[in-house]
């Protein structure tokens, strides 16, 4: 489980530990707490998001990003 695990990070250090998260999911399940939808998105194959706490959607990198209300919320945050 890890719990932002680029933040304050560089560009380049985000992306050797996007590489060592990619390797680490490999083998094992990895939950990955991320307000980063760049970094989420290029690293799953499933993703849940929570909004303040509560389920608002589930599914594949595309169908997150096609989904309306996590647009919606994620510009609310902007």
């Amino acid at each position: 489980m890890l719990d932002e695990p680029t933040a304050g990070m560089s560009p380049e250090a985000t992306l050797v530990m996007m590489e060592l998260i990619r390797t680490l999911a490999r083998e094992r399940t990895v939950i990955l707490v991320e307000h980063k939808m760049k970094l989420i998105i290029g690293l799953y194959k499933h993703i849940i998001v929570l909004h303040h706490g509560e389920f608002l959607a589930e599914g594949t990198p595309e169908e997150i990003q096609n989904n309306a209300e996590v647009h919606r919320v994620h510009l609310e945050q902007s």
